[in-house]
């Protein structure tokens, strides 16, 4: 796995915890962090990325999960 991969790691978990806005946070938000504990332990330059990435998940999994039961719509 190239450097490149390793470091863009981050940013495909927060597109992933956006995602949890719209389609079900509770099966998207426990990948997306298994996720990016893995980049995180890849990659030692971008550690500032991957806290980012925790914060999205963590917010946008609240906002999902709220937006799922104000519109009655399943969490998992």
């Amino acid at each position: 796995m190239t450097s490149e991969e390793r470091d863009s790691h981050g940013a495909v978990e927060s597109v992933l915890g956006l995602l949890e806005l719209v389609y079900r946070p509770f099966r998207l938000a426990p990948v997306a962090l298994i996720l990016v504990l893995i980049a995180t332990v890849m990659s030692r330059r971008h550690q500032r990325l991957t806290g980012i990435a925790v914060a999205v998940i963590g917010v946008c999994f609240v906002v999902g999960a709220s937006l799922q039961v104000i519109t009655h719509h399943p969490l998992f």
